[in-house]
């Protein structure tokens, strides 16, 4: 079973599922191009709304690449099946209980950015279900290979995640035991925004994974709680967003 980025385009084939990734969108620059980043949606969703609420951004050397997630079913709505990045039941820190799916997506964002110019910085960012994807390709960039075993190819430079969780954070500091994966983490810098009334993914979850991550050494990772905020952003939140990754990625 492989998920190379080579074997990654609109869909990938393993040895046990077809995975059919959806439209992505793209925003380009409007200024001198000097970043470019992943961004993905929540459950359900598709990478369209996103890649408008981005283009509106007050960020015009970054390019966005919004992907959609394969429709598959998903356990934590009966089995009902709608855009994922991965199968998911009930919220849990322990581990993920679809790694493969995990895997076959974090290996589809890597292809997408692996097409990119070498002098370009590389994130990765996310809503809900998206976050959690873009924190799970963090681990994946400190380990130096996904949860199957393979290499992880990208040298990512900063990762958001907005409403959102790490899958088995609990594990993390076990897997972060080299002295390569340690200088990874601590390479890596990490913005988590939450809110603290979110009804879908609640608060603690947000917390706990980046406690965890700075626990596992990821020395570089910013908590952000908002206030009466429930499962969506304000522009208060996005304007956070936009000042961090000015500052990380230096792309004004």
């Amino acid at each position: 079973m492989s998920y190379s980025s080579a074997s990654m385009g609109s869909g990938s084939r393993t040895g046990r599922r077809t995975v059919e990734f959806g439209r992505t969108y793209v925003v380009r620059p409007k200024a001198k191009h000097q970043a470019t980043i992943v961004w993905l949606h929540g459950l359900g969703d598709n990478g369209s709304s996103w890649s408008q609420l981005l283009d509106n951004l007050p960020l015009p050397n970054i390019k966005w690449i919004c992907p959609t997630a394969p429709t598959r079913p998903v356990t934590a709505l009966g089995g009902f099946p709608c855009a994922a990045w991965f199968d998911e039941g009930e919220l849990s820190e322990d581990g993920p209980n679809d790694v493969e799916g995990l895997d076959a997506s974090v290996a589809h964002i890597a292809n997408l950015l692996s097409a990119e110019p070498s002098d370009v910085k590389l994130g990765i960012g996310g809503f809900s279900m998206g976050a959690a994807c873009a924190l799970y390709s963090a681990a994946c960039f400190a380990q130096g290979k996904y949860g199957n075993g393979n290499p992880y190819p990208i040298n990512l430079k900063a990762v958001v995640g907005i409403s959102g969780w790490l899958p088995g954070a609990r594990n993390l500091r076990n897997k972060i035991g080299s002295n390569d994966a340690a200088r990874r983490a601590a390479s890596l810098p990490i913005l988590l925004c939450h809110g603290q009334c979110d009804e879908v993914v609640p608060y603690k979850y947000g917390e706990r994974s980046s406690m965890m991550m700075s626990s596992a050494g990821f020395r570089h990772v910013t908590f952000r709680g908002y206030e009466g905020l429930g499962h969506y952003t304000v522009p208060q939140e996005m304007e956070e967003v936009c000042q961090w990754l000015n500052t990380r990625l230096g792309a004004r």
